[in-house]
């Protein structure tokens, strides 16, 4: 296999295995996860200059988060965000990548845009479809730009025109917002290993565990979406336990800190007792700030506490130590060594070229 396609073969996997672990990033009101999607883009594309890279991948943020904040709850509630908008974030970071021109850039969108979609059927299915989905936004986007840059062209109004994105799938899009900065600075990172609708759950469970108030049966409460996706109190999967409210919080109550080993199925069935002291309710103010506040309220035997936000949020940041720490431990759980770990931590921080991430990468993929 040539240099070229161990890359290409490196990032399409990359892609997939971004989201296996539940562990991507998060933009709240886009409700979707930008990572996956475009830095495998930007990765596999070639060139070595970091900067270049880096800058790709902003431009693909932004494209991907700007049509994923306009699609609205009737598109969310069939429509997989990270899919539909996937392709477009993949498409503008690949276009910069070939250094196409503007009208390069909105066929490479309007091509993406065509095919874009991906439903949630697989929500209610034991399969890695939802994983799938970034390989396929990831390798549509790509193509597009590609395509673009060799002249096919492509619809400029795919979203709102008579037969387009927002037609087809939205019943009330949302206008764009411009002008509050880069929207990669608005990403939320993920510490544990579930569904971002479970984690303002998990730090209020673990900021009542660390008061000692954690005893007896829990309430969460919590905004609707939350409960959509996460109301699971009988997980059978590791897919399932990821995506339960109830299996999360127990994880706190028994163990405190989740790993990514505690929605393994020993811990699933470990936790059964402990699930069934949990029950979630709606707040109707919660599902009011939503999605620009992922909240939860839980309340125990001892105590009660509300927090608006997840920690990770921009509003709460990790610390770039918890970042490199949560990358560790992702590493550790696919089996790469601890100095293979430190050198890819170092290449991506402090280093300067794309060549040697991907050197790396090739290597354990």
């Amino acid at each position: 296999m040539q240099a070229g396609d161990r890359g290409a073969a490196a990032a399409d996997k990359a892609a997939w295995l971004g989201n296996v672990l539940e562990m991507d990033d998060v933009h709240r009101t886009a409700i979707l996860h930008p990572g996956p999607a475009v830095w495998p883009t930007v990765l596999g594309m070639g060139g070595d200059a970091l900067d270049d890279a880096l800058d790709a991948g902003v431009r693909g943020y932004e494209a991907m988060i700007g049509i994923g904040a306009m699609l609205d709850g009737r598109h969310y509630a069939y429509w997989h965000n990270t899919a539909t908008a996937g392709s477009f974030g993949a498409a503008a970071a690949a276009v910069f990548r070939l250094d196409a021109s503007e009208a390069q850039l909105v066929s490479a969108l309007g091509l993406a845009g065509s095919v874009t979609g991906g439903l949630w059927q697989m929500r209610h299915e034991p399969v890695m479809a939802k994983q799938w989905h970034l390989a396929h936004a990831m390798m549509t986007g790509t193509a597009a730009a590609r395509h673009a840059v060799m002249g096919i062209t492509g619809p400029r109004f795919i979203l709102e025109g008579p037969q387009g994105l927002f037609a087809a799938t939205c019943d009330a899009p949302k206008p764009p917002v411009l002008g509050e900065g880069w929207r990669i600075d608005q990403v939320s990172f993920k510490p544990w290993g579930a569904c971002r609708h479970a984690h303002p759950a998990i730090d209020a469970a673990l900021e009542l565990k660390a008061m000692g108030a954690l005893e007896g049966a829990v309430t969460v409460v919590t905004y609707r979406d939350a409960l959509i996706f996460c109301d699971r109190p009988d997980p059978k999967s590791v897919i399932d336990a990821k995506f339960s409210l109830q299996h999360a919080v127990a994880i706190v109550m028994e163990r405190g800190v989740p790993q990514l080993a505690d929605f393994e199925p020993d811990a699933i069935a470990a936790l059964a007792d402990a699930r069934r002291q949990v029950t979630v309710v709606e707040s109707e103010a919660l599902t009011r700030a939503y999605p620009a506040h992922f909240g939860a309220t839980l309340s125990s035997g001892k105590g009660r506490i509300t927090l608006a936000d997840a920690r990770g949020d921009p509003e709460r940041p990790l610390s770039e130590a918890g970042v490199v720490e949560k990358a560790r431990a992702l590493m550790a759980w696919g089996g790469v060594e601890i100095d293979e770990a430190s050198e890819m931590i170092v290449a991506t921080l402090e280093g300067d070229r794309v060549s040697d991430i991907m050197r790396i990468l090739e290597g354990w993929l």
